[in-house]
């Protein structure tokens, strides 16, 4: 199913104002990381917003995924407060790493021959899961 004009319009808002919320907790507690919102999307009730973030360096995507997980119930309220002339509810956040630049590395470094070749074996590259 395709999406709407309204739920790409709340996904954008909800990118731009999670980037500075994230960025800001980002600069505050963890030095050298840097966190971007890759991708939102919003269901069609408006109730959920799925939110993929990139994180470098990738080693602690999973640490720092699971933090912000922790921490929804305080960084919902932040956006909240950011978008209440845009947005009479709020959606549910539900966070998930964007693995994106680890499987364009992946294939950056089999066609420069770092790896085995891919073409002839197409059983190297693992399938992308989607959420």
């Amino acid at each position: 199913m395709e999406e709407t004009n309204r739920q790409r319009k709340i996904a954008g808002v909800l990118q731009k104002d999670l980037v500075d919320v994230l960025q800001k907790a980002a600069q505050d507690g963890m030095k050298g990381v840097i966190i971007s919102v890759s991708k939102v999307s919003v269901t069609s009730d408006l109730g959920v917003a799925k939110v993929y973030l990139s994180i470098f360096p990738s080693e602690k995507r999973d640490e720092i995924i699971k933090g912000v997980q922790s921490n929804t119930i305080l960084i919902r309220h932040e956006m909240a407060q950011r978008t209440k002339n845009q947005l009479r509810r709020m959606p549910e956040l539900l966070f998930f790493g964007d693995d994106t630049l680890d499987y364009l590395e992946k294939i950056d470094k089999s066609l420069q021959g770092k790896d085995e070749n891919p073409i002839k074996n197409p059983e190297l590259l693992p399938r992308r899961q989607k959420r």
